[in-house]
């Protein structure tokens, strides 16, 4: 199966003073074309740097990054690429509507085409009603709808998501989780990292745990949940691999 996203051995390490403090350290793996993957870690595990590494906004110091066979600070890569950031900070004297039309012009996506998709997403999302608002005036569960649907504007074969159900109620969740098996169906690839242990569990056909910059277990979930022969959760495994990893 096509591998969108290879990393092997990959390094990166920041500087506090005259301390440099390892981010990541021979970081290995991949993601297949059309698989869900759950990127799982405690905070400060390296999953928001890696991230960064994937969206071009950093470089690895050393090792191997592609997407798609490329590097990711190319134009071309970035535009098979959607984004969802934890936080959904955007300006607040927007409506979603004139905030999608912003990153669709950016895509260069026309007029007709653009507005089009822009009400399927307000309607894929639950915010039909709301498009038309002030952003100021909307939920942290709102601003995390408008955040997945900007994230799909570009109609992205790779979607990253970067806690993606934070401040969503569990109708709101179970939707979310609906449109990305509805994705996966549609044959894009979704990376998305998460706290949510029981989230990724519903989703993910495979998973990685980083902890310390080092990836601790990567595999198929099912491999996970049936560990020595016993059914677990996958937040019993991860505490599990955490704790034996100490």
């Amino acid at each position: 199966m096509e591998e969108v996203i290879t990393i092997r051995d990959l390094f990166h390490a920041y500087h506090a003073g005259r301390t440099e403090i390892n981010a990541l350290v021979d970081v290995t793996l991949d993601v297949k074309k059309g698989e869900i993957f759950g990127f799982l870690g405690p905070n400060g595990a390296g999953k928001t740097t890696t991230i960064k590494l994937m969206l071009g906004i950093l470089s690895p110091q050393r090792g191997e990054l592609s997407i798609f066979g490329d590097v990711p600070s190319r134009t071309a890569t970035r535009k098979k690429i959607g984004y969802m950031p934890e936080t959904a900070d955007y300006y607040q004297y927007l409506t979603p509507r004139e905030l999608l039309r912003i990153y669709g012009d950016i895509f260069g996506i026309a007029g007709k085409l653009l507005s089009k998709r822009i009400d399927d997403l307000f309607e894929m999302v639950g915010l039909s009603g709301d498009a038309g608002r002030l952003m100021k005036t909307f939920s942290k569960g709102m601003k995390q709808k408008v955040s997945f649907a900007q994230a799909l504007v570009n109609d992205p074969d790779l979607l990253i998501l970067d806690e993606p159900t934070g401040g969503l109620d569990p109708v709101a969740r179970k939707n979310m989780r609906e449109v990305i098996k509805t994705l996966r169906g549609k044959g894009k690839t979704i990376f998305f990292s998460s706290h949510e242990l029981s989230e990724v569990e519903l989703v993910s056909d495979r998973v990685a745990i980083l902890d310390k910059g080092h990836v601790l277990a990567s595999g198929e979930l099912s491999g996970f949940l049936s560990r020595k022969g016993e059914k677990q959760t996958l937040e019993n495994y991860f505490l599990q691999i955490i704790e034996e990893k100490k």
